[in-house]
């Protein structure tokens, strides 16, 4: 069974799609057979949606471990409405991966609360390199895709928010 959800029903997305919205993205080199696929399944998303090329902005970094730092500096240059991380963290010999996914995630979500503004998680941290391109197009869903859906629902959030007349 797939996990893999439409574009939730609640979320109010404009008839033009989002022109003026401008997302981050991040990508990890390492593990790049999973991590581009994951990037195509986003970057596809952000072009249904209508989010334009030139409102996108993409930095590479070397591995997982140095996603943090890129999102911080790309949101503290660019000033995004929304950043997405993608990786893949797969299983070694040891548990090294399993403190490198923890701390990946804190790192992320510490620079989202840190910068009030949506980093979305799209790292993937499997056993087996079959588990991950499970999760990049096949029975598990797709990431890239969710992680752009996810994105694009947190940017249609804060803008409801900050549009709301109660708001004092």
């Amino acid at each position: 069974m797939s996990r893999h959800r439409a574009s939730p029903p609640h979320v109010t997305r404009p008839a033009a799609g989002f022109p003026s919205v401008r997302i981050g993205i991040v990508a990890s080199r390492f593990n790049d057979e999973i991590v581009e696929t994951l990037l195509r399944g986003c970057l596809e998303t952000l072009e249904i949606a209508a989010v334009p090329e030139e409102r996108r902005i993409l930095l590479r970094v070397p591995g997982a471990w140095e996603l943090p730092w890129a999102v911080q500096a790309l949101v503290r240059h660019y000033r995004p409405d929304a950043v997405i991380a993608l990786g893949a963290i797969i299983r070694g010999e040891t548990d090294h991966y399993r403190h490198l996914a923890r701390a990946v995630t804190e790192g992320l979500m510490t620079v989202g609360l840190n910068e009030h503004v949506p980093v979305i998680l799209g790292l993937l941290t499997a056993d087996t390199w079959e588990q991950a391109l499970e999760r990049c197009g096949g029975r598990a869903g797709h990431k890239g895709v969710e992680s752009a859906d996810a994105a694009l629902e947190m940017v249609g959030l804060r803008l409801q928010i900050q549009a709301d007349p109660s708001r004092t």
